[in-house]
């Protein structure tokens, strides 16, 4: 399908889905981790048409967020994609299914926040999307020792992989998942745009 990046048979992509509004430094190093920690090849940011568990009613048009996307990045093995407008899924799931049925041979990894993971088992078809690709959760400030008490990481407490091993994550068969420890950043989008507000 035009308009999904490049790709090669074999590469280890990441997968970093989101609202991005607006994208920020946070974003940036959230990416490198999984790119350093993982092995990965490239990270794609999927920069969502609208969150199925959010308000969409103020998220700002996607074309602007991708541009906001484009200017921070400055990084080329970090890209900003708006693969899931194209295809037309809404649920991550389905995008992802979609992404290998168009990438064969792609190892892909679905890269998520401690807060994710707090709210997965809200997701649409969680278990599918678990079942079908390996799973790095990034922590995050006050999220993450919740998140791994919450059910799909209960559900999923047999399928975690030591953080040591997070380098072969890509390569392994789902579900994996495994829990990346680091600097952590307390920036995030939404105090962000309190801020801009009060400006």
């Amino acid at each position: 399908m035009k308009g999904i990046p490049p790709h090669a048979r074999g590469m280890r992509i990441g997968l970093y889905g989101g609202s991005f509004n607006p994208p920020h430094a946070a974003h940036v190093m959230v990416s490198r981790r999984a790119l350093r920690r993982l092995r990965l090849d490239r990270v794609w940011w999927l920069v969502t048409p609208g969150n199925p568990l959010k308000d969409n009613g103020k998220l700002p048009p996607l074309a602007a967020r991708m541009a906001q996307a484009r200017a921070l990045l400055a990084d080329p093995r970090i890209l900003p994609t708006d693969v899931e407008a194209r295809l037309g899924t809404r649920f991550t799931a389905d995008t992802v299914a979609a992404l290998q049925r168009l990438c064969p041979g792609v190892h892909f990894v679905w890269i998520m926040g401690g807060d994710g993971l707090a709210d997965l088992h809200r997701w649409r078809n969680w278990r599918g999307l678990a079942g079908r690709v390996p799973i790095a959760v990034i922590d995050r400030p006050g999220t993450t020792h919740r998140a791994v008490r919450m059910p799909a990481a209960l559900r999923l407490a047999r399928s975690r992989i030591d953080e040591a091993d997070a380098p072969t994550l890509a390569l392994r068969h789902p579900p994996a998942w495994t829990l990346l420890h680091g600097p952590r950043s307390r920036l995030s989008s939404s105090a962000l745009r309190r801020t801009e507000q009060r400006a």
